[in-house]
């Protein structure tokens, strides 16, 4: 698969993620207790765990045919 290509499929499947990742911590987020130290450790943690997944995906996009 030529490397443009494989960016390109790369790039819709980040962004797919990312939109679902939002909705899914906005969502969760509302079940989180107003208290501001539950907030900002929710929002820290999630806010930190979204590249995890994404790692491969872009070592995938980088390979050298």
């Amino acid at each position: 698969m030529p490397p443009r290509l494989r960016k390109l499929i790369g790039l819709f499947a980040i962004l797919a993620f990312l939109t679902l990742y939002v909705i899914a911590v906005s969502t969760i987020g509302d079940y989180i207790p107003d208290h501001w130290a539950a907030q900002l450790a929710f929002y820290a943690v999630a806010g930190t765990l979204w590249g995890v997944p994404l790692f491969p995906l872009i070592r995938w996009m980088e390979r050298v045919p």
